[in-house]
C-alpha cells in the first residue's frame, strides 16, 4: 500500500538478501531526507526549535554586512591597474548579475525549504547524503577561515586610527614568538571571542548591533561617493581622459576583472542560514537575499566608478587606492573616515562569518552526521550556544596563531561548491522533484498499521466499488499510462541533468587549461559545448514535473528562467572554481579527505537516515497526521 522499502539504506529488501557492504556504502550517500514540515517537526522530539525574531531589515542587515567586506578598499585598485582599467565599474556589474544567478537559486529554495543549514540542507534534501555532507564540511571550511582571516585584518585597521601600525597597547598589538617565528594577534581573538559572546545573546540582538555597525560602513562609503563625486566634477575625471580609451585591457580584461570581484559578492548565502530564525520566510528570505545583494551591488559601482574617475588606473595605490585617490588632490584626513569604514566592514563581516556556521553545525548534527552536542538550543537564548562557543573558540585560536591569508582561497572554495549545489538542486526540485521521502523509525508501527486500516475502511464501500468497476478500468488504464509517460519523463530530465553538468565541467576546464595542446582542448571544449547545449535544449523542450507545484513550503518565492538561469550559473561557478589554482585545491583536497574518513567513520553510521523507510510523500502527510491524531 504505497510502502517501499528503504533502497536507500542497503539493508534487506523485500525480495530478501542482503546487499553486500560496497552497496550499502553506496547507497547510504543517495539517501535524501525530508523537507522539515509542520508534521516532521512535531514529531521531532529532543530538540528546542531557534527563535522565530528576524524580518527584512534584519536580513538585509546581515547580507549587506557579511558581504561588503575591507576589500572593496583594496581591490579597486588592483583589479583597475591590473584588468579592467577605467571600465571597473562593468566589472563589478557583470559579477554582480553573476552573483545574482545564485541568488536567485537561493531565493527559490530558501523559501521552499525554511530550515537551518542552507546550502547543505537543499543538497540533503535534492541530491544525497554524501553530497550534502561534502558540501557541510566545506562551509565548515569556509566560515571558520573566513572569520578568522577576517579578524586578523581588523587589528592593522585599528591601529591607524589611533595613528600609525604601533599605536595599540601592548596586549592588544601583535607581537612575534621568538625561536618561533610565529605572529600572534591578541587584539583578532579579543574580536572573535566579543563576536561570540554577542551571538550567544540572541539572533534579534546580535543582528540588531551588525546592523548599526553596517550602517557605520554604508555612510563609510557614502563619504567616498559625494566627497569623491565633488572631487571628480571640480578637476574634471582625470581618470576618463586617457588616450587608451575605456577598455585599455580590453573586454577579456573586464571579464577577468568580473572572475576577480565576484568574491567581493561572497556572503548573501548568510541570510539563507538563518531561514529557520524567520518570521515569514517564505516572504523575507528573497526579499532580504534581492535587497541585500542590489544594495552592495549598488554601492559596488558608485565607490568604483568614483575613484577610477579621480586618478589614472595606472597611477592607482594598489593597497590602498580610495585613500591615496583623495591625498592626491589634497584630502589625506579622509584616510582616517576610509580606514573606519574599512575597520567597521571587517567587525560586520566577522559577524556574518561566524553567524552561519553554528546552524550548518546544529543542521548536520540533527541529522545524525554530527555528535547531538551540536543540536542543543539555549531555552533562552533560542540560540545554538554550545555551536556557537565552539565555532568562536576555533576561530579564535586560528586568528591569534595562524596568518591566514595564504588560505584565504579555500574560502572561495566552499562557497563556490555550495553555490553550484544550489543551482543544481532547484534544476532536481523543477524536474524531478523527490516522490518518495524517509519515514524514521518511531513511525515504522504506523507504516505497517496504515495499510490494515485502510482495508478495513475499504469493507464498507466494496459493494459500491463493485458496481462502477467497469467504468474505472478504463480510467484506471489511462492514469497507468499517464503515469509510465511521467516516469519516463522523469529519467530523461534526471539524465539530462547529470549530463548538463558533466558538459559545463568539461567546457570550462578545457577553457581554462591553456597548457594543454590546442586541437585536444578546443575538441574537449566543443564536446563539453554540445553536451551542454543539447541538455540546456532537453530541459526547455520537456515539461517541468507537476510535483513541483507542492513540494516543500509553497507561496513563496519561483525561479525566473529555468533552466536557462541555473545553468548559466553552474556554468559559471565551475569556471570560477577551476580557476581558483593548483596550490588552493591541494589544501582542499586534504580537508575533502579528512571529511570523506569523518563520515565514513561517523556520519554514515549514526545518519538519521540509517534505519529510514521511504515513503510516497501523499502517504508520509498521512502517516504524520493519524500519529498526531493518536497521540
Amino acid at each position: 500500500m504505497g510502502v517501499v522499502a528503504d533502497s536507500h539504506t542497503g539493508g534487506v529488501g523485500v525480495g530478501g538478501g542482503k546487499s553486500s557492504w560496497a552497496v550499502v556504502g553506496l547507497k547510504s550517500l543517495v539517501r535524501r531526507k525530508q523537507v522539515d514540515s509542520i508534521h516532521a517537526k512535531s514529531s521531532n522530539s529532543g530538540h528546542h526549535q531557534l527563535a522565530k525574531a528576524l524580518s527584512v531589515p534584519h536580513l538585509i542587515a546581515v547580507g549587506v554586512g557579511s558581504t561588503i567586506g575591507a576589500g572593496v578598499y583594496i581591490l579597486v585598485g588592483t583589479v583597475a591597474r591590473e584588468h579592467s582599467g577605467p571600465a571597473l565599474t562593468i566589472s563589478f556589474l557583470i559579477a554582480g548579475i553573476a552573483a545574482a544567478l545564485s541568488a536567485f537559486c537561493y531565493a527559490e529554495l530558501s523559501s521552499r525549504c525554511p530550515s537551518a543549514g542552507s546550502a547543505y540542507h537543499y543538497s540533503y534534501i535534492c541530491v544525497g547524503e554524501g553530497v550534502a555532507w561534502l558540501v557541510g564540511w566545506g562551509l565548515i571550511l569556509e566560515y571558520t577561515i573566513g572569520g578568522s582571516a577576517v579578524a586578523r585584518g581588523i587589528s592593522p585597521n585599528l591601529a591607524m586610527l589611533f595613528g600609525d601600525a604601533d599605536s595599540l597597547p601592548a596586549f592588544l598589538a601583535r607581537h612575534t614568538i621568538p625561536g618561533m617565528g610565529i605572529v600572534v594577534d591578541p587584539c583578532a581573538a579579543i574580536l572573535v571571542f566579543i563576536v561570540t559572546a554577542l551571538l550567544c545573546v540572541g539572533i534579534k540582538e546580535s543582528t540588531q548591533v551588525q546592523g548599526i555597525v553596517t550602517i557605520a560602513n554604508v555612510c563609510a562609503m557614502f563619504f567616498v561617493i559625494i566627497a569623491g563625486g565633488y572631487l571628480g566634477y571640480k578637476t574634471g575625471w582625470v581618470g576618463y581622459e586617457l588616450p587608451v580609451g575605456y577598455f585599455p585591457y580590453g573586454v577579456d580584461g573586464v571579464f577577468a576583472g568580473a572572475a576577480t570581484v565576484f568574491f567581493a559578492y561572497i556572503g548573501f548565502d548568510s541570510v539563507a542560514s538563518t531561514a529557520e530564525e524567520v518570521k515569514n520566510p517564505q516572504r523575507d528570505l528573497p526579499l532580504g537575499i534581492g535587497i541585500a545583494l542590489s544594495i552592495c551591488c549598488t554601492l559596488y559601482m558608485l565607490v568604483s566608478g568614483i575613484i577610477v574617475g579621480l586618478v589614472p588606473y595606472y597611477a592607482m595605490d594598489p593597497d590602498t587606492p580610495i585613500s591615496s585617490a583623495f591625498a592626491s588632490h589634497g584630502m589625506k584626513w579622509a584616510a582616517y573616515v576610509i580606514t573606519l569604514g574599512a575597520t567597521t566592514a571587517l567587525c560586520s563581516t566577522l559577524m556574518g562569518s561566524i553567524l552561519p556556521q553554528p546552524r550548518i553545525l546544529m543542521a548536520m548534527s540533527r541529522d545524525g552526521l554530527l555528535p547531538s552536542f551540536f543540536a542543543d538550543v539555549n531555552k533562552q537564548s533560542q540560540v545554538p550556544v554550545k555551536s556557537t562557543v565552539v565555532t568562536g573558540l576555533v576561530a579564535a585560536i586560528l586568528a591569534f596563531f595562524m596568518d591566514v591569508e595564504q588560505l584565504a582561497g579555500m574560502v572561495s572554495v566552499g562557497t563556490l561548491i555550495a553555490f553550484t549545489m544550489v543551482a543544481i538542486s532547484l534544476l532536481i526540485i523543477r524536474y524531478v522533484p523527490p516522490n518518495e521521502v524517509p519515514i524514521s523509525s518511531s513511525f515504522h508501527e504506523s507504516v505497517v498499521s496504515i495499510p490494515f486500516l485502510y482495508d478495513a475502511t475499504q469493507e464498507n464501500v466494496d459493494e459500491k466499488e463493485d458496481d462502477i468497476k467497469c467504468d474505472a478500468g478504463s480510467s484506471g488504464d489511462s492514469n497507468e499510462s499517464v503515469g509510465i509517460v511521467n516516469e519516463r519523463r522523469r529519467k530523461i530530465a534526471g539524465w539530462t541533468i547529470v549530463l548538463t553538468c558533466i558538459g559545463s565541467l568539461l567546457l570550462t576546464s578545457a577553457a581554462s587549461s591553456v597548457g594543454l595542446p590546442s586541437l585536444f582542448r578546443y575538441t574537449v571544449c566543443s564536446i563539453g559545448g554540445i553536451v551542454l547545449l543539447s541538455g540546456l535544449v532537453v530541459l526547455t523542450c520537456i515539461d517541468q514535473d507537476e510535483a513541483r507545484l507542492n513540494f516543500g513550503h509553497i507561496g513563496g518565492f519561483i525561479c525566473p528562467f529555468v533552466p536557462l538561469l541555473p545553468i548559466i550559473s553552474v556554468l559559471i561557478n565551475m569556471y570560477l572554481l577551476i580557476n581558483l589554482g593548483s596550490a588552493t585545491w591541494a589544501r582542499v583536497s586534504i580537508w575533502m579527505v579528512l571529511g570523506a574518513l569523518v563520515y565514513a567513520v561517523y556520519g554514515r553510521r549514526h545518519s538519521a537516515l540509517h534505519d529510514a523507510i521511504y515513503v510516497p510523500a501523499a502517504r508520509a502527510e498521512q502517516m504524520y497526521r493519524n500519529s498526531n491524531a493518536l497521540a
